[in-house]
């Protein structure tokens, strides 16, 4: 079987279709090998560390690092996964799905990715200007109209202390552009009303048991922060772009997302929830206390991912497993084609890789410094902007659970580091995870 699948992975273009009808007609006589070889045609092909350019002694660096932090008592458990040129290079677990039971952590455990569903978003959106649908930098509101009359709030404080609040006319609309690069002039938080409460927080609030439509129409009515077009500041702007895919589309996001690129990558385990025949495959969610070791936390977000959502939000919401999102990213990689399937072309692949703040100011700590920031990627301008190791054009995002993934066309390498501790705000794990696949770089 092994052969088998070196020979299907390795053809490319039509060759590698070919390829694999050819195959597909030697075995139709032997039914048990065809079986074999659909199943296999899945997965991405795996190959030894040493012979994709990595130091296999240098990769062992990462387990002994993983298991300090478990015994720690700082990490439950995690999986890591590193492909480049095409193939699996390294992908191990650690730890625990939960830690109170000694359940051993799954290469195929299922993990919340919250804000890793931006990416797919980012991609959905691009299929649909593939299509011809709309531009970039066409105004939302042409298919949004909720967002045709827009206002910026002000805020000003006389000598004596007292705030007063206003809004003002927005000068200019958001762009489709604008909210795939956060630069709508939303945020997570909005403006303060009078009562001195976040304008955004208080209608995704008012909205919880709504659908999307809904919860973006709320999200219209709080005055922005800024005028679109001036400032990153991250955002509920790829939300916006949920509801954008659902109007322009005719379909519900989750369908759309299964339609588009779940079921032609066969991303068979990423979806908005985890029905109940997967749930002994859901990991425990952890909050990190304040010496980082962690508490189980219970009810709430532990829970919400076992039902069906009424709100399909594209900025999070997604569970997946390793192994689906870095089918994911090896599309990407490729210039936006996997084993036959063709989800976007490559010049738009480029176009989403591409830094699009064009020196615009970055409010709040969210994208690190020196990073750029594409198309619903942060995007590495150059480590000599950012400080630390990596390749110049590489790209990533990550979720609020820790989960990260990156993609570095140079090296055409990828890696997909899943984790559960929520809030994981500025804690190391993801980024030490990169950082020794990097160093593992030999060729």
């Amino acid at each position: 079987m092994h052969a088998n699948v070196q020979c299907m992975t390795g053809c490319s273009g039509g060759g590698g279709l070919l390829c694999f009808v050819v195959m597909t007609r030697h075995l139709v006589l032997i039914p048990i090998a065809l079986s074999i070889l659909v199943v296999s045609a899945a997965e991405l092909p795996q190959a030894k560390p040493d012979n994709l350019g990595f130091s296999s002694e240098r990769l062992s660096k990462i387990a002994p690092t993983m298991q300090k932090w478990i015994d720690e008592g700082k990490v439950a458990g995690a999986v890591g996964l590193i492909g480049r040129r095409g193939k699996i290079a390294y992908f191990d677990t650690y730890g625990y799905m939960d830690r109170e039971s000694k359940k051993p952590m799954r290469k195929d455990a299922i993990f919340r990715i919250y804000s890793m569903t931006k990416a797919v978003t980012g991609v959905a959106v691009m299929t649909l200007y593939e299509d011809g649908r709309f531009g970039l930098n066409d105004p939302v509101s042409r298919y949004l109209p909720e967002f045709a009359n827009m206002k910026i709030a002000v805020e000003e404080k006389d000598a004596a202390g007292k705030i007063t609040r206003s809004t003002v006319p927005a000068k200019q609309q958001i762009t489709i552009r604008d909210l795939l690069r956060h630069t709508s002039g939303l945020n997570y938080a909005g403006p303060r009303g009078d009562d001195g409460r976040f304008g955004l927080t208080q209608a995704r609030m008012a909205t919880q048991g709504q659908d999307l439509a809904s919860v973006i129409k709320a999200f219209a009515m709080v005055p922005l922060l800024r005028e679109p077009g001036t400032a990153f500041d991250y955002s509920y702007s790829i939300d916006v772009l949920g509801r954008l895919v659902e109007v322009v589309s005719g379909m519900p996001l989750d369908q759309y997302f299964s339609k588009r690129i779940f079921d032609p990558l066969q991303m068979k385990d990423t979806a908005f929830f985890v029905p109940e025949e997967k749930w002994d495959r859901l990991t425990t969610l952890y909050a990190p206390k304040a010496d980082a070791t962690l508490d189980r936390l219970n009810g709430g977000p532990q829970d919400s991912f076992k039902k069906k959502p009424a709100a399909f939000m594209g900025g999070e919401g997604l569970t997946s497993t390793a192994r689906d999102y870095a089918r994911f990213c090896q599309m990407m990689i490729n210039g936006g084609e996997l084993d036959g399937a063709r989800i976007l072309g490559r010049k738009t692949v480029e176009l989403m890789r591409m830094d699009h703040l064009n020196g615009m100011p970055v409010i709040g700590a969210t994208l690190p410094k020196g990073f750029g920031f594409g198309l619903t990627f942060a995007v590495n301008p150059g480590v000599g902007h950012t400080g630390g190791i990596g390749s110049e054009g590489e790209y990533y995002w990550g979720g609020a659970a820790g989960t990260r993934f990156w993609l570095d066309p140079k090296e055409q390498m990828f890696g997909v580091f899943m984790i559960q501790i929520l809030p994981n705000g500025s804690l190391p794990y993801a980024e030490r995870f990169r950082q020794m696949a990097y160093q593992s770089l030999v060729d």
